[in-house]
């Protein structure tokens, strides 16, 4: 591997700003290796159509996101803010993901409790989504999880969503 990608790759990674010194004995670099190489990695930045740049912080070095990019980056950031899940709604969610497609009335009857509030705010964190509406009276909402669901969780489908302890059973009877 080339050492100016080591070089890049480590800035990413550690997200904060490392020192000459400490860029040195990270690649195993002499003081001129290391400043050519940060060097070059700063005017390749510059000249290539990317959205980083390198970032001098007095005697230390970081990527940064450019300048003309941060409003796109911050209204991103703002629509995909992560909060924590309250119970109520990893309980919701979890329904949501083994049992979908689910009608709202299916989750309350696992719950046992109105989740019309917890539904909507995993709607608004677009963990969950409508998939239509079931054809029956009052022609109640489907739900289901969405993309934002799996990556969150490190899926890669619902089938990789662990095996209930109920199922488990079922299987083994």
């Amino acid at each position: 591997m080339h050492p100016k990608a080591q070089l890049e790759a480590l800035l990413f990674a550690w997200g904060e700003p490392l020192s000459e010194k400490e860029i040195r004995q990270a690649l195993d670099l002499t003081a001129l290796e290391a400043r050519n190489l940060l060097s070059e990695l700063g005017e390749d930045l510059k000249k290539d159509d990317r959205g980083l740049r390198l970032v001098t912080v007095e005697d230390s070095y970081q990527l940064s996101t450019k300048p003309e990019l941060f409003e796109e980056i911050a209204a991103y950031a703002k629509r995909n803010q992560s909060k924590n899940l309250s119970n109520a709604a990893l309980e919701t969610l979890a329904i949501v993901a083994y049992k979908q497609p689910v009608l709202k009335s299916d989750v309350e009857d696992i719950r046992g409790v109105r989740c019309d509030q917890v539904l909507k705010s995993l709607e608004r964190t677009e963990l969950i989504t409508v998939l239509g509406r079931r054809d029956i009276p009052g022609r109640p909402k489907v739900y289901g999880t969405t993309e934002l669901f799996l990556r969150k969780f490190g899926l890669s489908g619902l089938d990789e969503l662990p095996v209930l302890e109920e199922e488990i059973e079922e299987e083994t009877e």
